[in-house]
């Protein structure tokens, strides 16, 4: 059944019984008829299905060479010690042995797939929300066509559609991001639990070739770049404070139904499997179907979630630096490579980062690189350790930007 949407209650488009809420818009009908069976979840096989067939493009892949995974635990072992020393912290969640991974494009869309799932969840119940829907329709440009007619006609829509749209538009932005990333935190998400890292050999191997760089530095600085943000993301109060503000962040979206209708508006899927296909590919275009905008909770909660991620890059740079320089011969060649190619991703890269509230512009690497080097300065080392003890020595986002004032008032006795 289809919840009340801005005062119309309207009954389950699957109800034979029940007014056709989409007489004279006959797309719109079809498309609740052919989302309408998928059932109340997200369906997560199609979303695999389509992640790892973005990431592989349509084609067979080969196997990891089982010497690469050799060669990368041996560098591990050697990052490992040396982040560990610099940082103070613990590179394994578990308490296990920290093991690489080298996978290859499909196998890690399929698993990152798996790791966001919870984020996902969220993110498709918050756009299916009955709340997001009145306020779409409350205030949307659609009431012209009058409340009653809008809200019949795309509330059930919309509820139908969305766990199709949610699963399309994951298994795209999955697939896109294993066409580019390195290792599994190419964004600083937390995963499931584990000390076991992906790395992506194929997109390692076609950069370094591309940019000459030298395949074993390169190898290292990517298992340190990966234990380095292992370990800060490992650390519980960080870790629950990110996710905290990650799930509410995704929880937050507020459907514009008029997007999504003039998206689909050209769109016929009666002609059999070659208009499925096409109905596919526009679902799959990251962002394109979301029917989702920011909302004034989202613009609130932001600044909380930048100020915490920019203190996770800086923290994870610094170790970097601090490792890299002594391990890595091409460490400043390939320091400047890897940088330049961060904050030079394309569009489907920063949808995917502005949808998790994630945008790693120039600015986040600079205002966290300017934290970490302010709080040394002023307490060296030790001084930036405090923020492991508690979650309450996370800094605020004024506090990020005036490392002073976060070593003052964590300085203070606690009856201050």
């Amino acid at each position: 059944m289809v919840a009340e949407a801005t005062g119309a209650s309207v009954k389950s488009v699957s109800d034979p019984g029940s007014p056709n809420p989409f007489e004279g818009f006959p797309l719109f009908g079809d498309l609740a008829k052919l989302f309408g069976q998928a059932g109340a979840g997200v369906p997560w096989d199609a979303a695999r299905n389509l992640a790892v067939a973005v990431a592989t493009d349509g084609a067979a892949e080969a196997n990891v060479d089982p010497l690469e995974r050799i060669k990368l635990e041996q560098l591990a072992r050697v990052a490992e010690l040396h982040v560990a020393n610099v940082t103070g912290l613990s590179t394994t969640v578990t308490g296990r042995e920290l093991t690489v991974l080298p996978v290859n494009r499909g196998v890690w869309a399929q698993r990152t797939l798996d790791d966001y799932r919870p984020l996902l969840e969220k993110l498709a119940a918050s756009l299916g929300s009955t709340e997001a829907l009145a306020e779409a329709d409350d205030t949307g440009p659609g009431a012209e066509l009058g409340d009653d007619q809008f809200a019949a006609m795309l509330g059930p829509m919309i509820q139908a559609m969305q766990p199709m749209m949610v699963a399309m538009t994951a298994g795209s932005m999955v697939g896109h991001m294993a066409r580019r990333s390195f290792g599994q935190y190419d964004l600083p998400i937390p995963r499931t639990p584990s000390d076991e890292l992906l790395i992506l050999v194929p997109n390692l191997d076609a950069f370094g070739t591309e940019w000459s760089l030298p395949a074993d530095d390169l190898r290292l600085w990517i298992c340190v770049h990966e234990i380095a943000h292992h370990a800060v993301l490992g650390v519980p109060h960080v870790r629950a404070r990110l996710d905290a503000l990650l799930g509410e962040y995704t929880t937050k979206f507020r459907n514009d139904p008029r997007a999504l209708e003039e998206h689909l508006g050209d769109l016929d899927i009666s002609g059999g499997p070659e208009s499925l296909a096409g109905l596919q590919q526009a679902l799959g275009e990251p962002g394109a179907l979301l029917g989702a905008i920011q909302s004034d909770e989202q613009r609130a909660l932001l600044p909380r979630l930048e100020a915490l991620v920019a203190v996770v890059v800086g923290v994870v740079d610094h170790a970097m630096d601090e490792v890299g320089a002594k391990l890595i011969s091409s460490y400043g060649m390939l320091t400047e490579a890897l940088r330049r190619r961060r904050v030079e991703a394309g569009e489907a890269d920063r949808f995917v980062e502005r949808l998790l509230g994630l945008e790693l512009t120039q600015a986040v690497y600079d205002r966290g690189a300017a934290f970490v080097e302010g709080v040394i300065e002023r307490a060296g080392p030790d001084g930036l350790a405090r923020l492991w003890e508690s979650e309450a020595m996370l800094p605020s986002p004024p506090e990020v930007d005036a490392p002073g004032l976060w070593l003052a008032r964590i300085d203070l006795p606690d009856d201050a």
